[in-house]
């Protein structure tokens, strides 16, 4: 036992001595800081620039080799506000000596701190890359024996702490004048070994233009002993964005997910435990098949109460009025859809209300696919205003100027509070069914109008036309045809009916109604008529007549005009409608109708005395 205790012995002294010497050796006769007027030379050959690194160089062995750095500087091109591009506070690597024999790779120590980017642009075009590109020369690539493999493999993986903190980014525009920076206050790993979980955490800012953010976050990550998969565990976001575009002015946003990738399969996994975006709550997942020339995504996501006019910007009278009039001069090309070819998504979405335009929809359930730059929206269910809404539509991307297609119904909607949320229109009342079956081609706002081609039919029942009166307009020009005044107050300008139907299509931005028909206990109304959806001009000639009495609506004597097609017209505009009887028709109409009596009570009279020979 004596005899291999000082083989032992020995072994150790002389592995120190070779230990020692060759550290004597590196740091008295290879002196890192011989390289540095070498570095800077070829640095500046390569790119014109001046390489500064201010402080020497220095090694560590013991327990750990590497190496320290600092006060390194890469300056701009001449003539640029910023002298500097780069600056480097201090740099450290250190790995564990020992472990290397053993095919281990332990990293002591990784710190990164003090970097500073200034990139900028001049008004002449100029940028902080100019002249980074390198030597002209070109440098064929290395043959490689495809029949060398390595021998060798890492066994471990061990690093002790990772951190880079104090690093700004600096974006600075001349010609758009913008400038724009970006701060990593701290990005740390802890200690890490293959098949553990290590902590993880940053803390970010970015000042820009129109917002800021600022950005945290922390959780865990792990890598497979065999490399061949990645997990971030509880990895929580908060975020908080702020500018005057956003609503309310500041936007607060918290995430908390999970996060798996298969590096043998290329998959990513990630699940959406939690969100809230202000109001806004949802959970969802995603499924990434990356190995394909097309990569494949399956997504889910639950949403909440969902109020998208609160995350729209608020503007002004004066700045909507100068957003009309910019979609046209600046909307005069066909969106570019030439990514839709490069997606193949899947995307099933709930959501338990959403509100948007002031109008509310309910109990979301939407599936749509997008594939081969084919968007096909297969279901979308909703609740609307008591009624069912149910929608289909596809967008073709694949040319230049794209085609859509839709169907569309509603059941049992309660029709005049939707319109007054959607279109702040009081115009008609009752339960509606409708649908709608189109096509078209362009997604410019005015081809959409001039382009679409559809058609449908509605249905109205125990509603109300809000506007006019029709009964006592009735009244009124009864009371005229025979000499009086009407004895009826004034009245809510509204018209009862028990239903209102018709078919209808659209041509070249015209809807035409060819079948309009309103009917209720005392009138009937029917007819045809347009309306312009470019102009929203309407334009419809129509007839009413007295089928009772209109004692239901105010009236009191007996109807003189009973049974006596009226015309009746409708004009002005969508959200300014003008109702009128045409004053004119109505006497000719009930001329006639005096004109007809008269003949009968003559023909009556003469069969009379001629039956009394």
């Amino acid at each position: 036992m004596e005899p291999v205790m000082k083989i032992l012995k020995w072994f150790f002294i002389v592995f120190f001595l070779v230990f020692a010497s060759l550290a004597a050796y590196l740091t008295l006769i290879f002196d890192p800081n011989d390289f540095k007027p070498e570095i800077v030379n070829v640095v500046k050959k390569q790119t014109g620039r001046e390489l500064i690194i201010t402080k020497d160089l220095t090694w560590t062995f013991f327990p750990s080799i590497g190496i320290e750095l600092g006060d390194i500087t890469l300056s701009n091109p001449k003539g640029f506000d910023n002298v500097s591009m780069l600056k480097v506070n201090k740099i450290v690597a250190e790995v564990e000596l020992l472990p290397l024999f053993s095919k281990q790779v332990e990293i002591a120590k990784l710190n990164l701190d003090g970097l500073v980017v200034n990139l900028e642009t001049r008004k002449d075009g100029r940028t902080s890359f100019d002249g980074l590109q390198g030597s002209s020369v070109e440098n064929k690539p290395s043959q490689v024996d495809d029949t060398t493999t390595s021998t060798g493999s890492i066994s471990g993986l061990d690093i002790g702490g990772i951190s880079i903190t104090n690093t700004q980014i600096r974006v600075s525009d001349k010609q758009a004048g913008t400038e724009q920076v970006f701060t990593l206050d701290n990005l740390s790993l802890g200690k890490f070994s293959l098949g553990e979980f290590a902590s993880l955490e940053y803390s970010f800012s970015a000042e820009m233009p129109d917002m800021t953010l600022m950005s945290q976050g922390k959780g865990s990550i792990r890598v497979a002993q065999d490399m061949t998969q990645i997990q971030v565990k509880d990895f929580k976001i908060t975020n908080v964005i702020a500018g005057e575009a956003i609503p309310n002015k500041k936007l607060d946003i918290t995430l908390l997910t999970q996060l798996e990738v298969l590096l043998e399969t290329k998959q990513v996994h990630l699940i959406l435990n939690e969100l809230n975006a202000d109001d806004i709550q949802a959970e969802g997942k995603l499924d990434i098949a990356y190995g394909h020339k097309i990569p494949k995504i399956i997504a889910t996501l639950n949403l909440g109460d969902v109020d998208l006019d609160k995350l729209l910007p608020q503007t002004d009278n004066a700045e909507q009025a100068e957003g009309k009039s910019q979609p046209e001069t600046a909307l005069t090309t066909e969106p570019d859809l030439s990514a839709m070819k490069s997606l193949d998504l899947t995307l099933a979405l709930t959501a338990k209300s959403i509100k948007a335009s002031n109008m509310l929809t309910s109990n979301w359930v939407m599936d749509l696919t997008l594939k081969n730059g084919i968007l096909n929206l297969k279901k979308l269910n909703a609740d609307l205003y008591d009624g069912k809404l149910a929608v289909t539509a596809s967008l073709d991307g694949r040319q230049a100027v794209p085609s859509y297609s839709f169907e569309k119904s509603v059941k049992g909607v309660q029709v005049r509070q939707l319109l007054k949320d959607a279109a702040d229109i009081d115009l008609l009342a009752g339960t509606a069914n409708f649908s709608v079956k189109g096509k078209g081609r362009s997604l410019l706002p005015d081809n959409i109008k001039k382009n679409i081609a559809a058609k449908g039919q509605f249905e109205i029942a125990d509603g109300a036309l809000y506007g006019v009166n029709i009964p006592q307009m009735i009244r009124e020009a009864q009371a005229t045809l025979s000499g009086g005044s009407s004895s009826a107050t004034s009245e809510e300008k509204k018209t009862d009916f028990t239903s209102l139907t018709g078919s209808f299509s659209v041509v070249k931005g015209v809807v035409s109604n060819p079948d309009l028909l309103m009917a209720s206990p005392l009138i009937r109304l029917s007819g045809a008529g347009t309306a312009n959806i470019i102009s929203e001009a309407l334009d419809y000639q129509l007839t009413t007549a007295v089928v009772g009495s209109l004692e239901g609506q105010g009236g009191g004597e007996k109807e003189l005009l009973y049974g006596i097609e009226i015309p009746f017209l409708i004009t002005g505009t969508m959200s300014e409608p003008k109702f009128a009887l045409d004053t004119a028709g109505l006497f000719d109409a009930k001329l006639k109708q005096e004109a007809e009596k008269v003949q009968d009570k003559l023909k009556d009279s003469i069969l009379k005395k001629l039956g009394g020979f």
